[in-house]
């Protein structure tokens, strides 16, 4: 068999069901490594998809890109996988943080996951008066992250970063770095706002359930980052406008 015709069914057999299984992993990726699935990839492997020897997976790992593997090795409880060939080479994310005050659990899943289809390069919980959610489950909101860049396609899973209450947030904000303030209270359109602003690093910020305070509106709007915009008359859920202002700045600044 030839170079192209062995390429061309490597190329079918990623692309059958097995084929399309995406799995995050920490390991270097390169020709001939062997990476030992997770208990938790394995059980998936073996239990879920009823893996086999030979079966095809893609692996990724934030860095060397997305890998075409092989099943290698199937114990009862454990699977080696060995990459092949390189299936797509390694890409970045747009330069955009979330901030977002912790909501109740189910939507707060939501978020993570949406957030991380939506391209974000880090998850940064913060907490402000009207915030109800005050436990913060960092490793849910990651297995959330690694599960939606699996799903999506994506090559990098997104930073997690630990809860800070917004005044020390604020007052640390790298200079460089841009804030999208959803003001329920009122400001620019978002879309005619952004059309016009500086392109370079953001980040969107939305509130609590209940917003942000007077207090926290008037500290957020002093900030010399700030571009305060409304995302229409109509009221949003917290987790409905972190998603449709991600939505309107990648439409308008992903490059």
């Amino acid at each position: 068999m030839s170079a192209s015709q062995n390429k061309e069914l490597e190329d079918r057999e990623l692309a059958e069901p097995g084929g399309k299984i995406r799995l995050y992993v920490e390991a270097g990726l390169h020709e001939g490594a062997r990476i030992a699935a997770s208990p938790q990839q394995a059980h998936y492997l073996l239990h879920v998809m009823r893996a086999r020897a030979g079966n095809r997976v893609r692996l990724f790992n934030g860095r060397d890109g997305e890998w075409g593997a092989r099943v290698a090795e199937l114990g009862r409880r454990d699977c080696v996988l060995e990459c092949e060939r390189l299936t797509a080479s390694q890409s970045g994310s747009p330069d955009l943080w979330l901030v977002f005050a912790p909501i109740k659990k189910t939507p707060a899943d939501y978020v993570t996951q949406k957030a991380t289809e939506l391209g974000v390069c880090a998850l940064q919980p913060v907490l402000t008066h009207r915030t109800i959610v005050h436990r913060v489950n960092e490793d849910r909101i990651r297995a959330n992250a690694i599960e939606a860049a699996e799903q999506s396609g994506r090559l990098t899973v997104p930073e997690i970063r630990a809860p800070l209450v917004l005044e020390k947030l604020l007052a640390a904000w790298p200079r460089e770095r841009n804030i999208l303030f959803c003001d329920e209270g009122g400001g620019a359109p978002i879309a005619a706002a952004l059309a016009v602003a500086p392109d370079g690093a953001w980040a969107v910020l939305t509130g609590p359930e209940g917003g942000f305070d007077t207090e926290e509106r008037e500290l957020i709007r002093a900030h010399p980052n700030t571009l305060a915009v409304t995302l229409g008359e109509r009221i949003l859920r917290a987790d409905t406008a972190a998603l449709a202002a991600l939505s309107i700045w990648q439409a308008i600044k992903a490059r």
